[in-house]
């Protein structure tokens, strides 16, 4: 499968962490799912094979909240960060190998702020500068995308600070990537331009998508408008079921937002890559791949 052809729609997976959670484990501590990749990696490999099974052609890894910093502080050492980045994509291919050869496995970047696990990568306010984003991105982010991935999964972006400091990295790095941004009231959650974040993008000629993720179902429609103004890169949309997370209380609350329905409406608009994120599961995605083919 080409990596990616705007002309062809591709489905995404949906939340990783969110259908192991459904699947009964416990995912409570700062590391998230990514403390599956030691404990429980069996189960990794059948959440991801879930959600190829359900029409799935690309699985994201899960890497998203496994960091140097974060494994530090939970006593891990630097060679286990290291190990685990690795597993987590040869775990992701093991998946798509046994259930959907030729599909392709992303390995998630995620932001700064899910390495505290406060909650502030739906915010942006860091404490950290663009030079002090790129130091802490840097390693994490050579081990991936030398790891055989198919391409880097880019995610959850709150900021054009970050988003630049991740591109200057992608630069030469030998990666391809998609850069994808969460988002609020159709602007970066620091507020900032969701245009000029995806021009930024465009720019650059690893970057083979744009898009958005873990933001509202009703955020879709007037983020592709805004791509579609300054890129003609293939668009990447996977919003979250439409529930909001109570970092207090530690539970989802609201109703879901997310219909299958809607997919027509963004492939129509020109939205190419298309899944789910937190508490978009299987049947979603089964859904999501109905409405695409």
């Amino acid at each position: 499968m080409a990596l990616f052809d705007p002309t062809t729609p591709v489905v995404l997976d949906g939340g990783l962490g969110s259908h192991l959670e459904q699947t009964g484990h416990d995912l409570s501590g700062e590391l998230w799912s990514a403390r599956l990749l030691r404990d429980a990696p069996d189960a990794i490999v059948a959440a991801h094979r879930d959600y190829f099974a359900a029409g799935a052609e690309v699985a994201i890894t899960a890497s998203y909240q496994l960091s140097y910093s974060g494994m530090h502080a939970a006593g891990h050492s630097d060679e286990l960060t290291t190990a685990l980045l690795a597993e987590s994509v040869a775990l992701a291919a093991r998946a798509r190998d046994d259930e959907r050869p030729g599909g392709v496995v992303a390995a998630s970047i995620g932001p700064y702020g899910a390495a505290r696990a406060d909650g502030s990568e739906y915010r942006g306010d860091y404490e950290l500068d663009r030079a002090g984003l790129s130091a802490w991105h840097e390693r994490r982010f050579a081990e991936l995308a030398s790891s055989g991935a198919d391409l880097l999964a880019i995610e959850t972006i709150p900021s054009r600070d970050e988003s630049l400091a991740l591109l200057e990295l992608l630069k030469g790095s030998g990666a391809t990537a998609w850069l994808s941004f969460t988002v609020a009231d159709g602007r970066l959650r620091t507020g900032g331009d969701l245009a000029e974040a995806f021009a930024d993008a465009d720019r650059v000629d690893e970057v083979v998508a744009v898009g958005i993720n873990c933001s509202h179902p009703d955020e879709v429609d007037g983020a592709i408008r805004a791509a579609r103004t300054v890129t003609d890169k293939p668009i990447v949309v996977y919003p979250n079921s439409g529930e909001h997370w109570n970092r207090v209380t530690r539970r989802w609350e609201g109703d879901p937002g997310f219909d299958a329905a809607q997919v027509t409406r963004w492939r129509e608009a020109g939205a190419s890559i298309i899944g789910g994120c937190c508490r978009v599961g299987p049947r979603e995605i089964a859904a999501i791949a109905a409405a695409l083919r």
